[in-house]
C-alpha cells in the first residue's frame, strides 16, 4: 500500500511538473497567436501580447467600413468598387445558391442585373461585427427597394452574414451569404 501511494504521488508530481514545460514550448502559430519574442505590428511597442490581441479584437471599425462600403457601392451600382472589397478567392451565396467567387457572381449574376436597375436603396440597416485576430464575421439586417427599367419594383427584407480577413491591403470579404424575402404583411 505504501508503494502504491508513493507511485501515485510520483505520477501526480510528474504530471504537474510537465504541464508548464509543455505549455511554454507549445507552438501557438497555428492558432493565429504570436510568441512574445516575435515582433508585433502595433504603435505601442511596450504592449504585451495579451493587450495587443485584446486591442486588435476590439477594433472592428475597418471590417464594418468594408461591409458598409459594399452596401454603398451596390446602391451606386459601382461594379469596380464592389469587386475591390472582395478577396480574389471569395465565396458568394445568395438565397440558397452558390454563386462562386465574387468575380463570377459579378460576371454571371449581379453585373447583368445592375444594368436593369434604375434605383437601389437600403432601409433600416443594422450591422454587427466580431473580430477574431486577422479575421472578422459580420451580421447584417436591412430592407431594400429596387426599381427596374421595365417599371417593376422589388421590396425585400434581407439578412447577410460575412467573413472578412485582414492583411497588408486592409479588410477583404472572403465569404458573403445573403438572403431575402418579401416583407410580411402586418
Amino acid at each position: 500500500m505504501h508503494i502504491t501511494i508513493i507511485r501515485g504521488l510520483t505520477a501526480a508530481a510528474l504530471a504537474v511538473s510537465t504541464v508548464p514545460a509543455m505549455a511554454q514550448t507549445m507552438d501557438h502559430s497555428s492558432h493565429g497567436e504570436q510568441s512574445q519574442s516575435m515582433p508585433m505590428d502595433h504603435p505601442a511597442q511596450d504592449m504585451n501580447h495579451a493587450d495587443h490581441m485584446a486591442a486588435m479584437n476590439n477594433d472592428v471599425a475597418g471590417a464594418e467600413a468594408a461591409l458598409t462600403a459594399y452596401r454603398t457601392a451596390l446602391t451606386a451600382r459601382d461594379a469596380d468598387a464592389m469587386t475591390a472589397l472582395f478577396a480574389k478567392q471569395s465565396f458568394v451565396y445568395e438565397n440558397g445558391k452558390d454563386e462562386g467567387t465574387f468575380t463570377h457572381y459579378m460576371e454571371h449574376h449581379l453585373g447583368p442585373e445592375l444594368d436593369a436597375i434604375t434605383s437601389f436603396t437600403f432601409g433600416e440597416p443594422t450591422i454587427a461585427v466580431t473580430r477574431m485576430g486577422h479575421m472578422a464575421y459580420g451580421r447584417e439586417t436591412y430592407t431594400y427597394r429596387i426599381e427596374l427599367a421595365d417599371g417593376r419594383v422589388i421590396d425585400r427584407e434581407g439578412v447577410a452574414t460575412s467573413v472578412l480577413t485582414h492583411d497588408a491591403d486592409g479588410w477583404k470579404i472572403v465569404q458573403y451569404h445573403s438572403s431575402s424575402r418579401a416583407p410580411r404583411s402586418e
